[in-house]
């Protein structure tokens, strides 16, 4: 809808221009002559007295509405209407920005997801737990877990975990049990880095990474963590890093040899590793022990 003022700017273009008379041009845009022909009263001392208070007030606190604003002018004695302070800060652009949403990030998955974890070293997925030492420092613990067997194949400690760390962990856990072929975890700042990314890549693993908000499409990780703070972390006063790291690491063993899973048959993940050993798929640092015998080899059997 056009305002009046819109319409009398146009009327005098029209006018300069010399398209029309001024009585033509109000009749085509439905104007009346007395309000075409209307002057403007100039602004009086009190107006430009409450455009500065409310600038100042605007500026003084960004985050109130021309509501609480009106509600501050009334306490200070100004009679003023809340449509009035709504028209001021439009005019001086003092109006409140709409929060932007926020944008999530994600990593990108090379792999197929879901990825079922079909022989040992198929499918690892990690996860964080963050908690805090007796003297109030950060403790970060980062678990790293075969889907296949439950396994819980590495736990790291430390304060400050970046994506160096999860390199660094990596590649013991590579020359211990060879290359996995998938690696599962959420989309923390730590899993997409773009270093950890181009190291997975050259290293041949595919990712899968979770979709926001759905901690249970990692659920082994999460069954371990759930675990390992229900059983250890909230039971244990840890009074430094040292002291967490070997506290965790007794917890590890403790779940692979001797902690019965139910979600392999009420079986250690260290029974489960050995009986699938024998069908698993060989990779790296196992390969070679699962090769059948050469056929020129000769076996005697007394």
């Amino acid at each position: 809808m056009v305002s009046p003022a819109h319409k009398r700017r146009a009327v005098q273009v029209v006018v300069e221009t010399g398209l029309c008379s001024q009585r033509r041009a109000f009749r085509y845009l439905a104007l009346n002559r007395s309000s075409g022909r209307y002057e403007p009263q100039p602004l009086s001392d009190w107006f430009h007295k409450l455009r500065r208070r409310i600038e100042a007030l605007s500026r003084k606190y960004p985050s109130m509405g021309y509501r609480k604003l009106r509600r501050l002018l009334h306490q200070e004695g100004w009679q003023v209407g809340r449509k009035l302070v709504q028209r001021i800060r439009r005019d001086c652009d003092l109006r409140l920005k709409r929060a932007k949403s926020k944008k999530r990030r994600r990593g990108r998955s090379t792999g197929v997801i879901p990825t079922r974890a079909e022989y040992i070293n198929h499918v690892l997925c990690w996860d964080f737990i963050a908690d805090r030492t007796d003297n109030g420092g950060k403790l970060r613990v980062l678990s790293l877990i075969d889907e296949h067997t439950r396994e819980c194949v590495a736990v790291h400690v430390a304060r400050k975990i970046v994506a160096a760390d999860l390199i660094a962990v990596m590649e013991r856990v590579i020359a211990e049990r060879g290359v996995p072929g998938f690696i599962r975890s959420d989309n923390g700042p730590e899993f997409i880095a773009k270093m950890l990314q181009r190291w997975l890549a050259a290293k041949s693993i595919k990712t899968l990474y979770i979709e926001p908000g759905s901690p249970w499409q990692n659920g082994f990780a999460e069954s371990f963590n759930g675990s390992l703070r229900a059983e250890c972390i909230d039971r244990e006063l840890l009074l430094s890093v040292a002291e967490a790291r070997v506290v965790v690491n007794d917890f590890k063993d403790y779940y692979n040899n001797i902690r019965p899973h139910g979600g392999i048959g009420y079986r250690t993940p260290a029974q489960a590793r050995l009986e699938a050993l024998g069908s698993c798929r060989p990779t790296g640092s196992i390969r070679q022990e699962l090769d059948p015998i050469p056929s020129s080899v000769t076996l005697t059997i007394n």
